[in-house]
């Protein structure tokens, strides 16, 4: 089983930037995919950004892209997303997750299906 805990949100300005990390332990050797999503209050989960482990091939939900960046340092077991140009529209809920491989576990919408999920770590973003 694996344990995720997520640390590095926070509140700021509109324009700021965070660094968000996810510390895995437990049985990591069979994880596939690693993944941040969040959650607004009152609005869906939604895949925020996506990394394949070994190929390091990312995914970006358009509204982010060029503006978070996802990675993964192995020797830390920790994973990461950097965000800059914040807006308030990003102020949510993060949440880190990750999976083995599973069918549709690929993409921005496979997030549904992951078994491991962190507790979450909030950002806010102020005009």
């Amino acid at each position: 089983q694996v344990q995720l805990v997520e640390s590095g949100g926070g509140s700021v300005e509109a324009g700021g930037s965070l660094r968000l990390s996810c510390t895995t332990s437990g049985d990591t050797s069979e994880i596939r995919y690693m993944g941040w999503i969040r959650q607004a209050p009152e609005k869906k989960r939604e895949g925020v950004a996506l990394l394949y482990i070994g190929s390091e091939t990312t995914y970006y939900h358009d509204s982010v892209k060029g503006r978070f960046t996802i990675s993964h340092d192995s020797a830390k077991n920790t994973l990461y997303l950097r965000m800059h140009g914040l807006e308030p529209e990003d102020t949510a809920m993060y949440y880190c997750t990750t999976s083995p491989p599973i069918v549709g576990g690929g993409s921005l919408l496979g997030f549904q299906n992951y078994n491991a999920w962190g507790q979450g770590t909030q950002v806010t973003v102020s005009s």
